[in-house]
């Protein structure tokens, strides 16, 4: 199928855009030089050291080893050469994996997996410092790939370096908190500068989205790219599963919406080495194949070898460790084999994942605003026979045909995301939650809610009653909302000192019930949660003299606008200077709390 003809680049100078996608296992580069007026490539980075025997792979373990000062001692495909085992032993190595997963959201599948459940992060070393330490080596490999693949390589990175734009890829459920741990890390790597100008520079884009623009640059989705038609998107990755629908508005030029909230859910195929593990140690625990070291070797098989053919829960697969003398009847372990029958076995490895993945594409289809007919898996797990076979029959049932694309789809995220810089094919978001902001309300008292909250009412300088706890929305759950449009919420602010109106801090809130309009954070406290801070200077903000009960005031009036229709929240506040006058704006900067916690009753 042919690719999609990219757009020249209307930029003035020329640029470089790398697109970095750091996944719980495998982690991939994507980048395209930027001539003014010139159609753009998209190239993937396919040589990284210590896997030059695998030269035109694109992905590369997303594993470390570190030093006992801290330090980085190997990384990537260098990290699971042969022998390295016995240099961490000997060298007291510490070693890293599934670290990005240490970085989700606490309230994310917080039944099916907890922190104490993950590999652990070295000791004195935080997510971010680990996330900063990989970034750093995966950008060394680009440059040093870009200088030794173009010609005069040295030379056109030297005029490139301070201007290379970062898209970095993350999980469909990945909030703004997250965004910005993955920001912080990028500056600790030294890919920008510690300013605005250079942070700016690093952009953020969903997997799902990013595998959507992969699908129709690289020629997958022309079948389905119709007027009207939409398509699914199911990225099965290696720590979690992405699901995401859009709809095809218009093809010329093309625009893409999306139908319905994308999901996420930690179901990758990680979560199939966990379970296995966790069965493992049951079955052996009266085995003296059950230590640690012995697991572990099995384990090792299991991911490498056993699990990537399981195809049919019919037959007995085989975990290969230790000697042909290892033998223990009672655990099926037979001349240093292993043997786990598919269907009680392999199948409780699997099943939940098959499951959680059904229940989030059911929610796709009942909630989607258009019909959908098309889904496209893609990710590392997509290459599980088993997964697809399974997927593809299950989705029959539903009208919807599965189609699973060869063409490196397993780091087809990183092109994606340099696709998204230079096209932005979706053009409208369904917002996942309902956010708004914690509000006082005028009490009523013929009101019913009001009376029986009567306890918790309070003055102003006005001398109007209020009743704390009230939650006002700002932008709703399931909807639409363009890449350009702004949504404000109204403020007042009172005080007897004007000085202290000269700037504002406010909590953003998410609500995460079943609803879409709650009135009152107080019933469901758990149900709220703080996911950022806006602080904004408001001293240019006119504010009016007032009397009031107990003497002068100072009251002012102005909006706080919120930018949700992009990748990235952004905030700014307005105010009108008078009443037919134009609107005034200010900046307004958002801040991420390290933990998300629900807001104080």
């Amino acid at each position: 199928m042919p690719a999609l003809q990219l757009q020249p680049y209307s930029g003035s100078v020329r640029k470089l855009v790398l697109g970095i996608d750091v996944g719980t296992t495998y982690s991939g580069v994507a980048y395209a030089i930027l001539d003014p007026g010139e159609v753009p490539l998209i190239h993937g980075v396919t040589r990284f050291p210590g896997q030059e025997s695998a030269a035109g792979d694109s992905k590369i373990p997303s594993i470390l080893y570190y030093n006992p000062d801290g330090s980085v001692a190997c990384a990537g495909a260098e990290a699971a050469q042969p022998g390295m085992d016995l240099e961490a032993e000997d060298n007291e190595l510490v070693f890293v994996e599934w670290f990005k997963l240490h970085l989700r959201p606490e309230h994310l599948d917080a039944g099916e997996i907890k922190r104490d459940d993950l590999p652990p992060l070295p000791p004195g070393k935080s997510v971010v410092d680990v996330f900063a330490d990989f970034l750093a080596y995966l950008f060394q490999c680009t440059k040093r790939y870009i200088c030794e693949t173009h010609s005069n390589g040295d030379s056109l990175w030297a005029s490139l370096e301070d201007r290379i734009e970062f898209v970095l890829s993350h999980p469909n459920g990945w909030e703004g908190a997250q965004q910005g741990k993955m920001r912080q890390a990028a500056v600790m790597a030294g890919l920008v500068p510690q300013t605005p100008a250079g942070q700016a520079r690093v952009h953020f884009i969903t997997e799902g989205e990013a595998s959507l623009h992969f699908c129709i640059q690289s020629g997958l989705a022309n079948e389905t790219m119709q007027d009207g038609q939409s398509v699914m998107i199911v990225d099965a990755g290696g720590g979690t599963i992405d699901i995401s629908s859009y709809g095809f508005i218009s093809l010329s030029p093309l625009e893409v919406e999306e139908v319905t909230s994308a999901d996420c859910i930690l179901q990758g195929s990680t979560r199939i080495n966990a379970r296995a593990e966790a069965h493992l140690k049951v079955l052996l625990k009266d085995s003296p194949f059950g230590n640690d070291e012995d697991i572990k070797s099995m384990l090792d098989y299991f991911n490498m070898a056993t699990k990537p053919v399981f195809k049919d829960e019919r037959e007995s697969t085989y975990i290969k460790f230790g000697s042909m003398r290892c033998n223990d009847a009672k655990a099926n372990i037979r001349r240093g084999q292993l043997m786990l029958t598919g269907c009680a076995n392999m199948l409780s490895y699997f099943q939940p994942s098959l499951e959680a993945t059904m229940a989030s594409i059911k929610k796709q289809l009942q909630n989607a605003t258009r019909p959908l007919t098309t889904a496209f898996l893609v990710g590392g797990f997509a290459a599980s026979p088993w997964l697809y076979v399974s997927l593809k029959r299950r989705l029959e049932d539903l009208g919807l045909t599965l189609c699973r694309p060869d063409s490196h789809m397993n780091k087809a995220v990183a092109n994606g995301a340099v696709c998204f810089f230079l096209e932005h094919f979706v053009s409208a978001r369904v917002v996942k939650l309902t956010y708004g902001i914690k509000i006082v309300v005028d009490y009523k008292p013929t009101d019913p809610e009001h009376v029986q909250r009567a306890s918790n009412t309070f003055s102003k300088q006005s001398g109007r009653v209020f009743l704390r706890d009230g939650f006002s929305p700002i932008l709703k759950k399931g909807t639409r909302v363009r890449e350009t449009q702004e949504v404000s919420q109204p403020y007042v602010q009172e005080a007897r000192d004007s000085r202290t109106l000269n700037s504002l801090v406010t909590d953003i809130v998410a609500y995460r019930g079943p609803g879409t309009d709650p009135r009152w954070m107080d019933d469901t406290p758990e149900l709220f949660t703080t996911l950022c801070t806006v602080a904004a200077d408001t001293s240019r903000v006119s504010r009016k003299a007032r009397n009031g009960p107990q003497g002068k005031y100072f009251e002012q009036n102005f909006s706080v606008v919120l930018l949700c229709g992009r990748t990235e929240l952004q905030a700014q506040i307005s105010w009108n200077e008078n009443v037919s006058g134009p609107k005034s704006f200010g900046p307004a900067k958002i801040i991420y709390d390290d933990d998300l916690e629900a807001p104080s009753q």
